[in-house]
């Protein structure tokens, strides 16, 4: 009988030489995104809403790592976006994009990588939208950030530090 018949498998496995366990496999996750800190200021209300020449926008942008516990990091991503209008702000909008980050295992000369280029690229989605409706809200056209080359970042700032070291 068919049913009677148990099939035996058996699986033989390529043992490559080293054996990683998997508390020693590297890791990196997104624990918690939240919103750290906002400011929206409109100093120059209700007369700015009457000037109808295209606004001078500015974007400051700011990066910082904390190390929490063994293995956590909190990175925030600031960004501070300012319109002027005839010489006068129109508005400025502060934001504090934060993420705890879960990285294990990641050989110390790419943790400073991981936590200057891919963190930051993942909380700058949530940034740039936090600042296009805060910059509604406050009665304004939306601000669409372009994209930001967080690796060019990195390796400019790398540069600066090397050429100060000589």
């Amino acid at each position: 009988m068919a049913a009677d018949k148990k099939t035996k498998s058996t699986t033989k496995s390529k043992n490559s030489g080293t054996k990683i366990s998997e508390d020693q496999q590297p890791g990196f996750a997104l624990e918690k995104l939240y919103l750290k800190d906002v400011s929206v200021e409109v100093p120059n209300a209700p007369e700015v809403f009457t000037i109808r020449e295209q606004p001078k926008i500015s974007i400051e942008l700011n990066n910082e790592t904390k190390p929490l516990a063994d293995g956590y990091y909190e990175v925030s991503l600031q960004l501070t976006v300012t319109s002027e209008l005839n010489k006068r702000n129109a508005f400025v909008v502060d934001i504090v994009q934060a993420g705890i980050f879960t990285i294990k295992n990641i050989p110390e000369e790419g943790l400073e990588a991981v936590l200057s280029i891919t963190c930051p690229n993942i909380l700058f989605p949530y940034a740039r939208e936090a600042i296009s409706n805060f910059t509604v809200k406050a009665g304004f056209n939306p601000v669409q950030l372009q994209p930001i080359n967080f690796e060019a970042l990195y390796m400019q700032e790398k540069q600066k530090q090397d050429s100060k070291k000589t």
